[in-house]
């Protein structure tokens, strides 16, 4: 009698062990998922970040540009001051890259 209640709970102990086993797996896999989603979701925050940094460097000259006005100089001086605007905005662009 105690042989076979023995063997009844070692059965019951491979159940469970096997349950166990197959709970770990799936949650292996579970956890690969969103390790990938979470990974790609950092990627495209990443791409609407810079996104978000170049409109906001579009607005900058386009508010630069409606403020010279034309009209209190000639044209080669206009092209003098959007030329350093925009050296301006690289030397920006470049401090933010690194």
């Amino acid at each position: 009698m105690d042989q076979e209640l023995l063997k009844s709970s070692l059965n019951g102990l491979e159940r469970k062990v096997l349950v166990l086993l197959n709970e770990h797996k799936t949650l292996k896999n579970e956890l690969r998922s969103l390790k990938q989603e979470n990974q790609d979701l950092k990627s495209g925050m990443k791409a609407r970040d810079e996104q978000l940094i170049n409109f906001k460097n579009q607005v900058k000259i386009t508010k630069i540009v409606d403020h010279i006005n034309p009209e209190d100089g000639s044209n080669s001086e206009l092209k003098r001051k959007v030329d350093e605007y925009i050296r301006e905005i690289d030397k920006c662009i470049a401090y933010l890259s690194r």
